[in-house]
């Protein structure tokens, strides 16, 4: 057994994560958690291909297919027509392309499985209710503080989101910057969705400066609706309890099929903050790293966040098993940062292109009904097919 000790603040899916993956490579640490009990808020969340992967790696093939809709396509469509624009293909061909399928969950259903994993695992000890404080390091050893209780490991890993607490010990990382723009979520349902919405698919609406998103979760029981529209709200969370009358007064111009039942219906909203961090500043400062969306936040166009955080765990957890501390983390640093900000400046594209209006809109959607579902697919090849030994000099 690898004897390090390992800090992690952050029991969120890029904290546990981590945990289990250096957990894999015989290497123990130990998670604080501010919460004294884990109940992830949110709703759906997309685990793609290369997130997958690592997932099934760590042995939760089962857990992510007992909790998972695996969907037989995305689908685009007019935002005020609800006319298909393209399909891209997720089935057979492209499980068998990319080596897992595409998944689609409610995050709390894949916290608890990492949860459960993490449990069981002797190597990993979770202490929740004890919330990350201040960090220092000597040569050879970093501190966390938490409450009046100091605990010194070979390595610290801040896994603790946007807001993360332990920002202030890396010298030149990113502050959180809001994106000017919000999503607005709910969950609803397999009975209240309307009949002619498809099922088994992701479907995502195209309108002016603002998109909808809408797949099944929780094994096809719930639809998951997301609602992401141009706005600058920050509030002082990071999440709020949502008015659907602002909703209602914001599609009333560009309703679509769908939306305007859904904004009709008596449900529970959620309006977050999208938030970002650039990946270009630092990550690493000696003995500690910020990973995840502490090192770098994005906006979901791409549903990539968690899949960041997932490849993040797997990369950092080879490079702490097979080099010294300081010169892992600046290996693991060398090696995420070009592809998290790929994607990151890709999900920035992406939400542009979602939100044009007017002969840009209708030129955007020519284009990606000329170039197809197929073709359109593999432009993302990048993204859902990487895997960690690809990159040179990350052995």
């Amino acid at each position: 057994m690898t004897p390090l000790r390992v800090g992690i603040a952050g029991a969120g899916i890029a904290g546990l994560t981590t945990a289990l993956s250096l957990a894999r490579r015989g290497i123990a640490s130990t998670i604080f958690e501010r919460a004294a009990e884990l109940s992830e808020v949110g709703a759906g969340l997309q685990v793609s291909p290369n997130a997958g992967r690592i997932l099934e790696r760590l042995g939760l093939t089962e857990a992510l297919d007992r909790a998972a809709v695996q969907p037989e396509a995305i689908d685009m469509r007019s935002g005020r027509t609800g006319e298909p624009i393209v399909s891209l293909p997720l089935g057979a061909s492209a499980r068998a392309a990319y080596g897992a399928p595409y998944r689609l969950l409610h995050r709390a259903d894949l916290q608890a499985l990492l949860l459960d994993a993490v449990r069981a695992e002797p190597r990993i000890e979770l202490r929740l209710g004890t919330g990350a404080g201040n960090a220092s390091q000597a040569v050879d050893t970093v501190t966390l503080t938490t409450g009046d209780e100091a605990h010194e490991f070979d390595c610290l890993i801040a896994a603790d989101g946007v807001r993360s607490t332990l920002r202030a010990a890396v010298p030149g990382a990113a502050n959180p910057l809001p994106s000017g723009r919000t999503a607005w979520r709910t969950t609803i349902p397999i009975g209240l969705v309307p009949r002619d919405l498809p099922q088994g698919r992701t479907t995502v609406l195209l309108n002016r400066a603002a998109h909808v998103v809408i797949y099944p979760v929780r094994g096809g029981r719930l639809v998951n609706v997301i609602l992401v529209i141009e706005e600058d709200w920050d509030g002082p969370e990071w999440s709020a309890p949502g008015d659907a009358d602002v909703l209602r007064r914001r599609f009333d111009h560009d309703s679509t099929r769908f939306v305007s039942r859904f904004t009709a219906l008596d449900l529970k909203w959620t309006r977050w903050c999208l938030t970002e961090i650039d990946p270009r500043a630092n990550w690493v400062h000696g003995r500690i790293a910020l990973t995840g969306d502490a090192a770098h936040a994005m906006v979901p166009f791409l549903a990539q966040g968690a899949a960041m955080a997932i490849e993040d765990a797997d990369v950092l957890a080879e490079s702490l098993a097979t080099a010294p501390v300081p010169e892992a983390l600046k290996r693991f640093e060398a090696i995420r940062r070009p592809r998290a900000t790929r994607v990151w400046r890709t999900a920035r594209q992406a939400g542009q292109i979602y939100h044009l209006g007017g002969p840009m809109a209708a030129a955007r959607d020519v284009t990606m009904t000329a170039l197809g579902g197929e073709r359109l697919l593999r432009r993302y090849d990048w993204i859902y097919g990487w895997q960690p030994d690809e990159i040179a000099g990350s052995r």
